[in-house]
């Protein structure tokens, strides 16, 4: 029997392309290795998986509800109990040589079921602040990959491995792409251009922010806007976008090609994930950061004061957005040497072999 490798997680594009990357990487140093990917039912994995040509199977795990009055929260128990059998019997099924966890919800049940029949478990901890789930499995694992400095406060420092956090394939020839890209959304190449993208999802701060000063997005002539709103909020967003002649934003739910918006865009806001601000180090992008406080322990808060404190990104609160994120924008805009130096410093943060190092590491535990 060839190695065999279950990677669990996801729930958001942050969580299931740097999977994704992990699996072709494996692929790349062994093309026999059998790969299977447990999610969470209903999230974005059981579609993305698929298209990337590997097999997933869904645990019915969902998460807590901030809001303690959430009907949602009494299913949980019973919810995560049957998922932790599942995953036990996936396991037990596929045998596994290795459990890789990327976080999300599927990952808990999957790499504790792991842990309790002696296969070694894998850590790919993206922030930079953990998270409790993950700092109880890693009492067990066998390794935690990290991509930021510091992480032995959470982790026992023997089985930390830095090694950046694993990026999409094709973000590597960005900079070669810039034609192409305009010409795919419609773009001029004499313009400025912002991508504002709040994650696989859509960010309702970061559209209502866009929504409150459209009347000025409209007004700037050197401007255009590439904007993903996500798939939520689209009927809501283009029905207030009716009153304002914005002709030089471009709205989408979801962008495909997220190497051409990056390719295009001169500058970036966003969200504050691990898997966003690991992409933006290598494509060299400046950024204005919105960090999400709908999140466990405001890890994303963390993540962007990481690069603000190396003058590599700027961040804007949530709280603030709506009023200051775009006029803030603007400014920075018009100011090059403000751009270079922002694109100077994020990317000499970035990390380019992070998935491969991390498959070697993966194998490594087949090994011993």
């Amino acid at each position: 029997m060839g190695k065999r490798i279950i990677i669990s997680g996801g729930g958001t594009g942050g969580h299931i392309f740097p999977a994704i990357s992990i699996a072709n990487a494996l692929k790349q140093i062994d093309s026999s290795i059998e790969i299977l990917f447990v999610g969470a039912e209903g999230k974005m994995e059981m579609e993305k998986v698929p298209a990337a040509g590997y097999q997933i199977v869904g645990l019915p795990i969902i998460g807590i509800k901030r809001s303690m009055l959430s009907s949602q929260n009494l299913s949980v128990p019973l919810k995560l109990l049957k998922s932790v059998r599942r995953a036990s019997k996936i396991i037990s099924d596929f045998k596994p040589d290795v459990v890789v966890g990327v976080g999300g919800y599927a990952s808990a049940p999957t790499l504790w079921s792991a842990q309790n029949k002696g296969i070694p478990t894998l850590i790919q901890e993206q922030n930079s602040y953990a998270g409790l789930t993950n700092k109880l499995l890693a009492k067990r694992a066998k390794k935690v990959c990290v991509a930021y400095d510091g992480m032995s406060r959470f982790f026992p420092a023997p089985k930390i491995i830095f090694t950046g956090n694993p990026v999409r394939q094709d973000l590597g020839k960005v900079a070669q792409l810039r034609s192409e890209a305009l010409m795919e959304f419609g773009l001029e190449p004499n313009k400025k251009t912002i991508l504002i993208v709040g994650g696989s999802l859509g960010a309702r701060t970061l559209n209502l922010s866009v929504l409150r000063h459209a009347n000025d997005i409209a007004a700037a002539h050197n401007l255009q806007i590439i904007w993903q709103i996500g798939e939520i909020y689209e009927a809501s967003v283009r029905k207030k976008l009716e009153t304002c002649d914005c002709k030089n934003v471009k709205v989408m739910p979801f962008i495909k090609r997220m190497d051409y918006a990056l390719s295009a865009a001169d500058l970036v806001i966003s969200r504050a994930g691990a898997g966003t601000i690991s992409e933006l180090c290598v494509v060299r992008k400046p950024c204005i950061l919105v960090p999400s406080p709908n999140v466990a322990e405001d890890h994303q808060t963390a993540n962007a004061m990481a690069l603000v404190r190396k003058n590599a990104a700027i961040l804007v609160p949530d709280s603030e957005a709506v009023e200051n994120l775009i006029p803030i924008a603007l400014k920075v805009l018009e100011d090059a040497q403000r751009l270079q130096e922002l694109s100077n410093n994020i990317g000499a943060l970035a990390t380019t072999n992070a998935a491969n190092d991390i498959a070697k590491e993966v194998l490594s535990l087949i090994k011993n």
